[in-house]
């Protein structure tokens, strides 16, 4: 059945038509418009399912780009719970902390730069992947956001950021598409759960169990790694990872979230080398096609030992 197309309805469905502009960092109306309706739709059913989720990553982007590239306090109050649960851990819960850190970023880099490369969602989460630059000509920091919403708002934000090196181990950067077709918009929604079960059995064997006996089985023989530190393809991982394991043989890695979108599988971890450590809060993303994984990007941050609020990073 075709849902009722209301003037909201329709307003809506042409707005996040224009999604293929995420990765390009355009702000789409339905975050900036001023009918009451776009700041905390409902949906039910398939079709609306698929609005929702388009709803959402247009929200975390506009948010994202109007809290820190242009200080916007509004944005805020619009999209973001007043009870809004924070784990980064530089700064406190709560939407008043969230437009006092915007100012505040806002007035020491005023050209600062939330330079959007990717974003899926899936439920009621969203993970946005960044190239944020503070000044003009530094590279800046790969993150990963993840936002859940609720109600429509913002409610609860994780993030994971790390400094981009001058080169890497393999050639590519720490943000490009390689793989075919070389889009950064996710694959169709159809692939997801297949995809989505495929990347969780695939990490709980390499990563959790430590087998590398998983890239033989789940990689691909056209495989592309961005991160910085390990060479591409099979090989690259087999003997990076490899390394790792023998480097630190009490490693344990507990996933926290995994989110997917078409091709595009996320997985949110705490990784601890040794028994003790506080560890690190990893993002890992990976992209798979004809049933492998052919494409990685991933951002490690070190767990702090004190943090702003009493949440946690995961």
């Amino acid at each position: 059945m075709t849902p009722t197309a209301t003037p909201a309805r329709r307003a809506l469905v042409a707005v996040l038509a224009s999604a293929g502009l995420l990765a390009a960092a355009a702000v789409p109306a339905v975050a900036s418009g001023s009918a009451s309706t776009a700041s905390a739709p409902s949906f039910s059913g398939h079709a609306d399912s698929m609005l929702r989720l388009g709803y959402q990553k247009a929200v975390a982007v506009r948010v994202l780009k109007g809290v820190f590239e242009q200080g916007d306090t509004e944005v805020v109050d619009r999209f973001v719970r007043s009870d809004y649960i924070q784990h980064n851990p530089l700064a406190p819960d709560g939407a008043e902390a969230l437009k006092n850190l915007g100012t505040s970023v806002h007035q020491q880099f005023p050209d600062a730069r939330y330079d959007v490369k990717r974003v899926i969602s899936e439920g009621d989460l969203v993970l946005v992947h960044s190239n944020v630059v503070l000044a003009p000509g530094t590279r800046g920091q790969a993150v990963f956001d993840i936002f859940r919403f609720q109600g429509g708002k913002i409610a609860e934000h994780w993030d994971v950021g790390q400094n981009v090196p001058e080169g890497s181990a393999n050639g590519n950067d720490m943000f490009s598409t390689v793989s075919r077709p070389r889009t950064e918009q996710p694959g169709p929604a159809w692939l997801t759960a297949y995809n989505k079960e495929l990347v969780t059995q695939a990490f709980d064997q390499l990563l959790v169990r430590k087998d590398l006996s998983a890239v033989d089985r789940y990689w691909g023989s056209e495989y592309h790694q961005h991160n910085p530190t390990i060479a591409d393809g099979v090989e690259g991982v087999k003997a990076g990872l490899g390394g790792y394991f023998e480097a630190f043989p009490q490693l344990t890695v507990a996933p926290k979230r995994v989110i997917a979108e078409g091709d595009l599988v996320a997985v949110h971890s705490h990784y601890v080398n040794a028994p003790g450590e506080r560890g690190m809060a990893v993002v890992d993303l990976f992209r798979v096609r004809n049933g492998k994984i052919v494409e990685h990007w991933d951002v490690l941050q070190d767990v702090p030992e004190t943090s702003a609020n009493d949440n946690g990073m995961f």
